[in-house]
């Protein structure tokens, strides 16, 4: 579970970002929280960043507004995600709609104009690769479960 949808304060504006169809779940499952940002090493608050892919190899990299190449730190968040999904068994998470961390079906294009595109953050695609079923808050809302 993306630990902002859980009211922690990490997000890139310092913030939490609660949902209460979010909140609920924790009234039937046992809720895990992780940051990617902050567990890859990233403090809060922190710029805005957004996913880019290279035209000439496709190479997607994650790079802040102010131009500073942020992907080792979210790839380590990715990392530590999987690790922990691992550890407890984790069948399905909740993770925070669009972030270049943890969007499951887009994200923003890169150049910071709030210009959606079909795609998914590091960890949602690290996570899914590892065979754990990803899904937004906004999906929970709508009555959509992982797992």
């Amino acid at each position: 579970m993306s630990a902002c949808l859980l009211g922690v304060a990490c997000n890139h504006r310092g913030a939490a970002s609660p949902r209460a169809a979010v909140d609920a779940l924790a009234d039937r499952y046992e809720l895990v929280e992780v940051c990617p940002e902050v567990a890859g090493g990233l403090p809060t608050p922190r710029d805005a960043a957004e996913q880019v892919v290279r035209a000439a190899d496709g190479v997607r990299r994650v790079v802040t507004v102010v131009g500073d190449d942020v992907t080792e730190q979210y790839r380590r968040g990715a990392e530590v995600a999987v690790e922990l999904a691992t550890e407890r068994a984790v069948v399905g998470a909740v993770l925070k709609a669009r972030s270049p961390s943890c969007g499951s079906a887009e994200v923003y294009d890169g150049t910071f104009s709030r210009t959606l595109v079909p795609g998914e953050g590091l960890t949602a695609t690290a996570l899914r690769a590892a065979g754990v079923d990803v899904v937004s808050e906004e999906d929970v809302a709508a009555g959509r479960l992982p797992g």
